[in-house]
């Protein structure tokens, strides 16, 4: 279903919604709009419980006037139902389980507390062990973008809520890839923190040592600011722990990106989603960056472990006693796994976990060899009945992109990035080390920007995007000015990244400066020298910024003849950067200033 913007009503991604209550708009309208959007959708597998309207248009009053410094005011969210919100019950998709608690799980609490307003709970595959949004005994949720086809799941209701744009984002789960696979078949964003970001205090566990809350979002900015929100560390929460809300700014213009090798990929006879993730790729390198294919194998082998042994007794062990005493009310296909894990023994759990720990040893390098990487976010769409015939088997294949990412402790989001011939969405997924949550959300962010795009399943277009918001870092900081090898996607830029570099932005020197090609060295390096006041060239360089220990530990292995010194740049400003010594083009060196910049330079051959 496809809706209009109203003259007086904005759409409701987050920037627009904020634009309309700083220009006086009221959250009342905007909640009563949510209850209208809800009667034209029309679907009642959406919500397993929707709040009151007239105590959410209570809440609304409270706010008052509009708070700009609170990031999500007035802003509507749902909550998948197996999340915490006072008040309304808790069911996990089993009736029988339901209880209604008299606290917010803690990121509902602290996304309440930025203004934001809960809408209801929404449907998912029961207790979160599912990623096709069938296994419900309410009625399933319809996919946005075309009934006939399953929604994704487990976190179902949100990621549909979201792409009708009934809410702004929805709070889903991940563990398999719950917050992924929704969102990447309705054309919404879905943001899978790194493991701990977001506490799991009041949320039902599938597998503890794995599970994270994720959110649904139209826009990566919204899901990004939603992250801002809600990434504290949380005591009461073993698993908690820091993860930085920084690095969402922009992109190096060089990226190197693995994805899996040609010969490892796995579309299972969808030949459109398959054109669709070769145009994705396109649009990656149109962006600047670097491809590098990535044998597969390893990472299909990690996703394999998770319904075998330790992690199939987790998710047994989490609702064990309630399992055993009402079998029975359980989704047949959800008692049949969880079943399963009565035969396993500790001895199964442990070659599990020793499984893995050797899976992970040996991709550590693998996964350290590129920045990020970009993987199908589902190897193809599935319809209904296909699910109904073969509900184990299709299910699988849908993780095939993401089952693994959890266990080897990555971070990730899922982007739209365009339409297939038959209209349907393409989707990838950006996959990083834990921590880099911010590197992926820029990329991703790039990427819908070059889609095209609408929203979800309303025709909203994608809002242009807002200026960027500062790089949020430690005071002491070290600004370091770069000029060659080190430069993002060149051969000694992995320097920077170990030591934890955060790139800044890319910028020219002031004319004061000549740029040469030295003469015999592995890699080629250029060497920057100091010429008289508007005698030279402004050189295009990168502003990186290290910590003073790491800024210690880079200047310390910096060869002769290259050395630190402070770099006039074009805006009138000045940072520590590299310099070269004049000996140094005595011996062949090649004066290239008028390349403008090295990456210039190399790109001329």
């Amino acid at each position: 279903m496809t809706y209009s913007t109203s003259t007086d009503l904005p759409a409701f991604d987050i920037v627009s919604l904020s634009n309309f209550y700083r220009n006086g708009g009221t959250v009342t309208e905007i909640v009563e709009r949510v209850f209208a959007r809800i009667a034209e959708v029309d679907d009642p597998g959406i919500f397993i419980h929707l709040g009151d309207k007239l105590e959410i248009l209570a809440e609304a009053e409270k706010l008052g006037a509009f708070d700009p410094a609170k990031l999500l005011f007035g802003i509507p969210f749902a909550v998948k139902d197996n999340i915490d919100v006072a008040g309304m019950p808790t069911t996990a998709a089993c009736p029988d389980y339901a209880y209604t608690p008299e606290k917010d799980a803690t990121i509902v609490r602290l996304l309440k507390e930025a203004g934001a307003l809960v809408i209801g709970k929404t449907n998912l595959d029961q207790f979160a062990t599912g990623l096709v949004g069938l296994r419900s005994p309410y009625p399933v949720p319809k996919n946005a973008i075309d009934p006939t086809l399953v929604p994704g799941g487990s976190s179902s209701g949100s990621a549909v809520a979201t792409a009708h744009g009934i809410v702004s984002f929805a709070l889903g789960t991940d563990t398999a890839g719950s917050g992924r696979i929704p969102a990447g078949l309705n054309n919404i964003v879905g943001l899978k923190p790194s493991l701990g970001a977001f506490s799991t205090t009041g949320v039902i566990p599938a597998c503890r040592t794995l599970d994270c809350v994720s959110v649904f979002a139209l826009t990566v900015e919204d899901a990004w600011t939603v992250f801002s929100v809600a990434a504290r560390p949380d005591e009461t929460d073993a698993y908690s722990r820091a993860i930085p809300t920084t690095g969402y700014r922009a992109a190096p213009p060089v990226l190197t990106i693995g994805v899996p090798a040609a010969a490892d990929l796995r579309f299972f006879g969808d030949a459109s989603m398959e054109a669709a993730y070769a145009q994705a790729l396109a649009a990656l390198t149109g962006l600047g960056h670097k491809l590098v294919e990535i044998p597969f194998a390893d990472f299909y082998e990690v996703a394999d472990l998770l319904y075998e042994g330790a992690w199939v007794a987790e998710r047994y062990a989490a609702v064990k006693d309630f399992f055993d005493a009402h079998e029975d009310t359980f989704h047949p296909v959800t008692r049949s796994i969880y079943g399963g894990a009565k035969a396993l023994s500790a001895a199964d759990a442990f070659n599990g976990l020793y499984a893995l720990q050797a899976l992970k040893k040996k991709l550590a390098p693998v996964i350290g060899s590129v920045d990020l990487f970009c993987v199908p976010t589902a190897p193809r769409h599935f319809t209904v009945a296909e699910l109904e015939a073969e509900p184990i088997r299709e299910n699988s294949r849908l993780g095939t992109y993401t089952n693994f990412v959890n266990l080897l402790d990555m971070c990730g989001i899922a982007v739209p990035t365009g339409k297939r011939p038959d209209g349907l969405p393409a989707s990838v997924t950006l996959l990083a080390p834990a921590g880099k949550d911010g590197l992926t959300a820029t990329l991703a962010r790039d990427l819908h920007a070059a889609s095209g795009l609408t929203l979800g399943a309303t025709g909203w277009p994608l809002p242009a995007p807002t200026e960027a918001p500062p790089v949020v870092t430690a005071d002491d900081l070290i600004d370091l000015v770069v000029v060659g090898a080190h430069l993002s996607g060149m051969p000694l830029n992995h320097q920077l990244i170990a030591l934890d570099g955060q790139f800044s932005r890319t910028t020219r020197t002031s004319g004061d400066y000549s740029l040469y090609a030295l003469a015999g060295t592995v890699p080629a390096k250029p060497g920057m020298v100091k010429v008289g006041h508007g005698q030279g060239t402004e050189i295009e360089v990168e502003i990186w910024r290290l910590t003073p220990a790491a800024f210690g530990r880079f200047v310390a292995a910096i060869p002769s003849p290259l050395g630190i010194g402070t770099i006039s740049l074009s805006d009138g400003t000045s940072a520590k950067g590299f310099l070269c010594e004049q000996i140094a083009l005595e011996t062949g060196a090649n004066d290239i200033s008028r390349y403008g910049g090295w990456r210039a330079y190399c790109k001329s051959g």
